[in-house]
């Protein structure tokens, strides 16, 4: 096994870049919310106009990925590849469409559960979950259900738009797993590009069947799609892929839930959706818990096995 060198020390830029990346992902949510288009149509083109900028340097640089992937030895990696893709547009299908439905919050809050679905992902694997991870699987589902019940004196719609930020985290677990299979032997530059190409072909097609408008909006909703695509899509990611130089995956997975608070405090000020009482304690419970589960779980995983190093391209997979 090769030896792991240690990481050098937090320094002004990663720690500016970390903060960017954190504001960058907490625009999701405000950002769908404020678009005057529908959900789906807002998914797929924050995936195309992705897959657009990626392109040129994916194939540039990944030519040889590319061939292989395309050959019979690369077939599976392939496959995993494509699967990722199709699950990531089940995320973007249900979880873009709660932003509208429920409030910034909670739609974020109940989307960040994903690490408390790969605990189970894992355990329906075959793998043995620590004790204090199923306390945290337990605090954070405590939560969901605290703040989803605060929805439900508001409307249906809210309710729905609760379930379906839950059902998008789901996806975002089963999406995360395939790609975990597949960036085993792939770069994040290639898994991305083909992974978001998939996404955007099958939103595509759910469009085209549902006779979802996919054109023919206003500027402000243009401008709102290209802020999602600079920012949490491109921006966030990279900013993150650039720390884990000198940070952890881990630290990493915990800095995303960032993401809930700042997207709360950017729907409160953009958008006037000031949270309610019960729902601002479900969400703390379940960041909280979600916390504890990748904390804990990455403590026994350093007990279990020995250190490996870290590939120079990783990169945490994000809504």
């Amino acid at each position: 096994m090769l030896p792991v060198s240690p990481r050098p020390p937090l320094d002004p830029l990663t720690t500016g870049a970390l903060a960017l990346a954190v504001v960058a992902v907490s625009t999701s949510a405000p950002l769908i919310a404020y678009a005057a288009a529908p959900a789906l149509a807002i998914a797929f083109w924050r995936n195309l106009l992705a897959v657009a900028v990626l392109s040129p340097f994916a194939l540039a640089r990944r030519r040889s990925e590319f061939r292989a992937l395309a050959g019979r030895a690369g077939r599976r990696e392939g496959l995993f590849c494509v699967l990722s893709g199709v699950a990531l547009a089940g995320h973007f299908a249900t979880w873009v469409p709660s932003a509208q439905l429920t409030s910034v919050a909670a739609a974020t809050a109940l989307g960040a559960t994903q690490p408390v679905w790969q605990g189970l992902i894992a355990r329906a694997q075959g793998r043995r979950l620590p004790t204090v991870v199923w306390v945290g699987i337990a605090v954070a589902v405590g939560g969901a259900v605290i703040a989803t019940g605060a929805d439900v004196g508001i409307s249906g719609r809210a309710v729905a738009g609760d379930l379906l930020a839950v059902t998008g985290g789901m996806f975002a677990a089963v999406y995360t797993a395939f790609g975990e299979r597949a960036r085993a032997s792939i770069s994040t530059t290639t898994y991305t590009t083909i992974c978001y190409g998939i996404c955007s072909a099958v939103l595509l097609v759910i469009c085209l069947l549902g006779g979802v408008r996919t054109v023919g909006f206003d500027g402000r909703t243009w401008l709102a799609i290209l802020a999602l695509v600079a920012g949490a899509q491109l921006l966030g990611h990279s900013m993150f892929n650039y720390a884990l130089h000198k940070i952890s995956a881990t630290t990493v997975s915990v800095l995303i839930l960032l993401e809930a608070p700042g997207a709360a405090l950017l729907g409160w000020a953009w958008l006037h959706q000031v949270p309610r009482p019960y729902a601002l304690l479900g969400m703390a419970l379940l960041l909280v818990g979600v916390a504890v589960v990748v904390l804990g779980g990455a403590r026994v995983a350093r007990r279990a096995t020995p250190p490996t190093p870290l590939p120079a391209d990783a990169a945490p997979l994000e809504s």
